[in-house]
């Protein structure tokens, strides 16, 4: 008797969840595009990869990569994208798996992401100077160093290692059943409100209910799980030593940190920093974003840095 109602709730508890994934399959819409621009499709290794881009494209190339989170996408550099436009020729895709780009049941890795950046980067733009964010941030670097496609790169909190690898946890965040009921949560807008503030944002001021609707939205897509699914089992991350790559790399090179992030704490950029014998700028009362946090100082750093690459590519005409 006691087994037959265990098995009876058990069968319960799975058929809500069920109900509970289908209810927000359906609740979430299509995902607009979260920048201004015009708006392109790249075909890639089967993946249509959406990106936008704005401003003339006789002017200088500057590619933005994104972060890599469970609610990732370009929108990460809405408080940025139409000023720089005014001087750069600005584009900034999805990455494979996230935002509008297509996200099939694969097993993501890091290495997939690399050849993205690189053949995206040689194929798309033209000597680009490069802004990325956190683990995006890592692809860049190996992309510089096998095919050498940028002229510059400014790395936001750049990381290599989110943690261990945990096979046993990819395979459950990719179950259609219960890993997608895991992944809801995780991306619930109370967990979306509660990761902004503890790791993205250093106050609730630096972003609005609007953020989290469209977090919401893109974390809801058919397949949103699958590219988080690695990455939250680690298997998003190059199996190499940054520093190493970094002091190799012969492009001028400056990291950006946030004085309070967490995920990834200034002392880490610090060593980074200090380790790749590269330029660090810090920003006060900023956290894993201050691109977003501090828009406008960010683009003065980010246009100091891009004139100063002008004017010497000038000099050596």
């Amino acid at each position: 008797m006691k087994l037959t109602r265990a098995l009876a709730a058990t069968a319960g508890g799975l058929g809500a969840a069920a109900l509970g994934n289908r209810l927000l399959r359906w609740k979430a819409s299509d995902l607009d595009p979260a920048l201004d621009g015009r708006q392109g499709t790249y075909r890639w290794r089967g993946f249509d990869v959406s990106y936008t881009e704005a401003g003339d494209p006789e002017d200088p190339d500057v590619l933005l990569l994104h972060g890599v989170h469970a609610a990732a996408s370009n929108k990460e550099f809405d408080q940025m994208f139409g000023q720089l436009a005014k001087t750069h020729h600005v584009v900034a895709p999805d990455l494979p798996g996230f935002g509008r780009s297509d996200r099939p049941p694969l097993t993501y890795s890091a290495a997939l992401y690399t050849a993205f950046v690189t053949d995206f980067a040689e194929d798309v733009t033209d000597d680009a100077a490069c802004v990325a964010s956190s683990l995006a941030a890592s692809y860049a670097v190996l992309a510089q160093r096998q095919a050498a496609p940028f002229s510059r790169l400014v790395l936001v909190c750049p990381t290599a290692d989110t943690g261990p690898r945990r096979t046993w946890l990819r395979s459950v965040f990719r179950s259609p059943l219960v890993g997608q009921g895991l992944f809801n949560l995780l991306t619930s807008k109370r967990s979306l409100h509660w990761f902004d503030n503890r790791d993205a944002y250093s106050t609730e001021a630096s972003y609005t209910e609007h953020d989290v609707d469209y977090q919401w939205q893109t974390a809801h897509q058919p397949g949103a799980r699958f590219a988080p699914a690695s990455f939250v089992s680690g298997y998003l991350d190059p199996d190499v030593d940054l520093a190493d790559e970094l002091a190799e790399i012969d492009v001028p090179v400056t990291i950006v940190w946030g004085r309070d992030a967490t995920v990834t704490p200034l002392e880490a950029g610090e060593e980074l920093a200090e380790r790749a014998d590269t330029k660090l700028v810090v920003f006060d009362d900023a956290r894993l974003l201050p691109h977003a946090e501090h828009p406008g100082p960010f683009l003065d750093v980010l246009l100091d840095e891009l004139t100063e690459e002008e004017v010497e590519g000038e000099a050596e005409q």
